[in-house]
C-alpha cells in the first residue's frame, strides 16, 4: 500500500500542521511516512504545499506530476496550481473560500471564478468543493484542516482509522486544542454523508 497525498494552500491556514496530523495517524498504524514542503515567498498568504506520503515502502517525500491520491486544496486557486499532481486516479477536496493576493486585490492579475477552478479540475479528477471555512468558523476558523480531514475520511479516501486520525490530532497539537479539532473532525465527516 502507498498513499500520496497532497496538501495546498497559503500561510496562516494551517496546512503544514495537517499534513503533521495526517504523518502521526499514519505512524500509530506502523506506515512509513515521508513528508515534504514547499513554502512560499512569506509565512502568511505565500503558496505554501505539503506531500505526504505513507505506505510499506516509501522512500521519498516528493510525489511525481500526476500521481496524487488525493488533493486537500484549503484555497482554490492553489488547486489549480497544483493541478499537475493529480490524474484520473485523483480526488480533489477544495475549500470553495476564496484568499486573495495583493496583486489580485490591486487587479494586476484577475482571480479565477470559483466555478472556472472546479471545471478546470473536474477535467483531470473527481471534485468535491464546498465553503469548509465556513463550516470551520462555527467551530474555530483555525480547525478548516481538520475539517476537510474528517470530509476525506467521510467519502472513504483517508485509509486510516478513525482512531488513528484522533490520535494523530493529540500527537500533533496541545492539548487544550484537542476537543475543538475532534468537533471539527466529526462535523467533516457529517458534512460528507458519514
Amino acid at each position: 500500500m502507498e498513499f500520496n497525498l497532497i496538501i495546498t494552500g497559503v500561510g496562516g491556514q494551517g496546512g503544514l500542521t495537517l499534513s503533521r496530523i495526517i504523518g502521526n495517524a499514519a505512524m500509530v498504524e506502523g506506515y512509513g511516512v515521508r513528508i515534504g514542503e514547499t513554502l512560499g515567498m512569506s509565512q502568511r498568504y505565500g503558496s505554501v504545499l505539503s506531500y505526504l506520503r505513507f505506505g510499506e515502502g516509501v522512500y521519498s517525500p516528493l510525489i511525481e506530476e500526476g500521481e496524487a491520491n488525493l488533493m486537500i486544496a484549503l484555497e482554490p486557486a492553489e488547486a489549480l496550481r497544483n493541478a499537475r499532481f493529480l490524474s484520473g486516479k485523483s480526488t480533489a477536496i477544495i475549500n470553495a473560500y476564496p484568499i486573495h493576493t495583493a496583486t489580485t486585490l490591486v487587479g494586476k492579475e484577475r482571480y479565477p471564478k470559483l466555478d472556472e477552478i472546479k471545471e478546470a479540475i473536474g477535467r483531470i479528477c473527481l471534485v468535491y468543493m464546498m465553503n469548509f471555512q465556513r463550516e470551520a468558523d462555527k467551530i474555530n476558523p483555525r480547525t478548516l484542516g481538520v475539517l476537510m480531514l474528517g470530509y476525506a475520511y467521510g467519502k472513504g479516501l483517508v485509509p486510516l482509522k478513525k482512531e488513528s486520525l484522533l490520535e494523530g490530532i493529540k500527537f500533533t497539537l496541545r492539548e487544550k486544542l484537542w476537543e475543538m479539532n475532534f468537533r471539527a473532525l466529526e462535523r467533516g465527516i457529517e458534512l460528507a454523508g458519514g
